[in-house]
């Protein structure tokens, strides 16, 4: 009863924040302005995921202090995710250096493997991944990736709040399976932290996240996988499942992008759920629908990558299977295939 209250007030104190930075941002006229590659048709103001960051970080100190999630989950979150926050803000508020970001998303990913004993090992059927540097090289590009994908795809009204909020539901339904207490508790605080945001941000959206938001949940996701993989409470194979809508757009978007020959690093609306919004009318459809999948579909395959971790790798491709037809079918990443693309 008490936890449950915890994050209640969790929710509400997150509600209560980024209602405060929405009138911050209009004061200071921080705001989003809609131009030919956005998704959206009206000035909007931006930067209140850092309610989120605030909140979830808050209540990290305050578990951490408490003894009830371990120091390294802690100093993870809190150096490696608040970095990349902070340049996400100090880039809402301005304009920070493509480098430069990529140098602190490198940075925090190093660090947050470093802090959590490196990567986990990741199983195949009987085999497992075995450590080293070839795991290190595979896992510092995924939390590079997820941090920017992140960004990439909080492009309609309350679709990143969702994803993680839906995501994170379905991970603790895994994670109690396995009796981790620990994995839950952050996955709850974060569920909680985004909740309050996602009362603002559902369409037609009153704030916007910005980058300092969505960088951050990437990163935390991230440690998550991490932290909880480590200690067998949800596995990789099922947090890719868990993940699929997001990994599987951005990355067909991407390679597709280049191998047309566009101008792949520029910004853009050809993701596979702007195009979707677009042939939809509307931002809500496309929403609820990325809730559907996660709840309906990713979930129960995750919970059976969990109970089968020898067939946990096929399963995974099982289950983004239909994500990656739906990514071809809305035309990711070549906005000619839907009808007022660009």
């Amino acid at each position: 009863m008490i936890l449950g209250l915890s994050w209640i007030v969790l929710t509400v104190v997150s509600a209560l924040l980024t209602g405060w930075m929405r009138r911050v941002a209009l004061d200071r006229e921080l705001l989003d302005v809609p131009d030919h590659r956005s998704s959206h048709t009206r000035v909007t103001p931006r930067g209140g995921g850092m309610a989120i960051v605030l909140s979830f970080l808050s209540a990290v100190l305050f578990m951490a202090l408490f003894r009830q999630i371990p120091v390294d989950w802690a100093l993870a979150f809190l150096v490696a995710g608040g970095a990349v926050a902070w340049v996400g803000f100090l880039d809402d508020h301005g304009h920070v250096p493509a480098r430069t970001r990529l140098m602190v998303h490198t940075g925090s990913a190093l660090f947050a493997l470093a802090c959590l004993g490196g990567p986990p090992a990741v199983q195949f059927g009987k085999l497992f991944w075995p450590d080293g540097g070839l795991a290190w090289l595979l896992w510092l590009p995924f939390l590079i990736w997820l941090v920017n994908l992140y960004n990439f795809m909080d492009g309609i009204d309350g679709i990143a709040g969702i994803e993680a909020v839906t995501v994170l539901i379905a991970a603790t339904v895994v994670a109690s399976s396995n009796a981790n207490p620990d994995s839950i508790l952050v996955m709850q605080a974060l569920l909680a932290s985004t909740l309050g945001f996602l009362i603002w941000n559902w369409p037609p959206a009153r704030i916007f996240m910005g980058d300092a938001g969505s960088g951050f949940i990437g990163m935390t996701l991230g440690v998550m996988v991490l932290a909880s993989a480590g200690q067998a409470a949800v596995s990789v194979w099922s947090w890719l499942i868990l993940l699929g809508v997001f990994l599987v757009d951005a990355t067909v978007t991407l390679l597709t992008r280049m191998l047309f020959g566009q101008r792949w690093w520029e910004p853009h609306r050809s993701h596979a759920y702007q195009n979707a919004s677009r042939r939809y009318g509307g931002h809500g459809p496309v929403t609820v629908g990325v809730a559907i999948l996660n709840l309906a579909w990713l979930m129960p395959m995750a919970w059976w990558a969990a109970v089968r971790p020898e067939a946990a790798w096929w399963l995974t491709a099982l289950a983004l299977a239909p994500l990656l037809f739906l990514a071809v079918w809305f035309g990711a990443g070549r906005p000619e295939a839907v009808p007022g693309a660009d």
